[in-house]
């Protein structure tokens, strides 16, 4: 296996550049994923590398061979490493000699699935490798990153339907976990936007409804600062994906709904969930590009709305910290690797 691959040794030239996909859960950031690989130009992975959600907080820093011995034993069990396609045991060798960090976990991976497949880049999908762009961009400096945005009332409405997020106890009633969601939303966001700001070349953010309402427009957008062809009839034609089949929450109520994703909250919410939801994160939403429907008096956050923002923010935060650096944090959730035929006793500990 031949690592001369031109996303590693030649940064610079940002047709060769490897990208991620990144954003709030669903932000859209499928549906783009599978637009640029209908695009053609990238490796097609159907995969999940879960590293900084789910491998290096149940292995452990990737820097000691031992936890790259213990990550390998259970990632050539995945459904992942199959969908690679390629020799696990060659692979292994070079995830023991050469991944001292996750992102290089990544970048070897991803390499060798473009030149198996005799493409000259690659694109990674992974909502939660928002809160860790800075991080890929020091271990894979050649990185792009892609920041999808939507309507963070949409996506409360969104995740609250496919229980997507589990608020803290006290907040579990309707409006509550509403609001609760949207400071989830964000949270991500802000996050995104705060890390993608410290490389604002290599950088990009776009709206979800740009890509639904103007999308030939969008993808032209983006393939000037991918310097990949984009086409949208093509990538129409070609359809690979969630281009092809829903993965809308509401997919489950009729065909009608299912074409008009946008602005679903307006219809769907009532007034005061609205209000509730604006005044917790009207800043964000307008920061972003969002207008808000409610007069001033009725969305103006009192101490309440500001003690549950910080609540929440310190909250996620502190989750994040924990997984990734505590004994309680090991125990992370491996199901992101679908795995197969695992022992009785790693299974119950994923559990946990």
């Amino acid at each position: 296996m031949a690592h001369d691959n031109p996303s590693v040794e030649a940064p610079n030239d940002r047709k060769r550049r490897p990208v991620f996909v990144t954003g709030c859960h669903r932000s859209g950031t499928n549906l783009l994923y599978d637009m640029l690989l209908s695009a053609g130009g990238f490796a097609i992975y159907r995969g999940s590398l879960p590293v900084f959600e789910t491998l290096i907080p149940r292995f452990g820093s990737l820097a000691r061979r031992g936890n790259r011995e213990k990550l390998l034993k259970t990632w050539v069990r995945s459904k992942g490493c199959r969908r690679t396609g390629l020799d696990p045991d060659q692979l292994s060798t070079h995830i023991l000699n050469e991944c001292h960090s996750g992102g290089e976990f990544i970048r070897v991976i991803m390499d060798a699935v473009a030149e198996s497949q005799g493409v000259p880049r690659w694109v990674l999908y992974d909502p939660d490798n928002v809160l860790h762009m800075k991080r890929l961009k020091s271990e894979i400096p050649g990185a792009l990153f892609l920041h999808i945005i939507r309507d963070g009332r949409d996506i409360a409405l969104s995740l609250k339907k496919m229980d997507g997020f589990h608020p803290l106890p006290w907040d579990r009633g309707e409006t509550n976990s509403l609001v609760a969601t949207a400071l989830y939303w964000e949270w991500m966001v802000r996050n995104g936007r705060e890390q993608g700001s410290r490389f604002p070349s290599d950088y990009i953010e776009l709206h979800y409804e740009d890509l639904i309402t103007e999308p030939r427009e969008t993808l032209q957008k983006l393939g000037r600062f991918l310097d990949h062809d984009l086409d949208y009839d093509r990538i129409r034609n070609a359809g690979l994906g969630r281009l092809s089949e829903t993965n809308s929450s509401f997919r489950d109520e009729g065909e009608t709904d299912k074409l008009n994703p946008l602005g679903r909250w307006k219809e769907r919410l009532s007034r005061a969930d609205v209000a509730a939801i604006e005044a917790a994160v009207g800043e964000c939403l307008e920061q972003t590009g969002y207008e808000l429907s409610l007069p001033a008096a009725e969305r103006t956050p009192g101490v309440g709305e500001w003690a549950k923002r910080a609540l929440y923010r310190n909250y996620l935060s502190a989750k994040v910290w924990l997984k990734q650096n505590t004994p309680a944090g090991r125990m992370a959730n491996l199901s992101a690797l679908e795995l197969e035929n695992e022992p009785a006793a790693l299974a119950q500990s994923a559990r946990l």
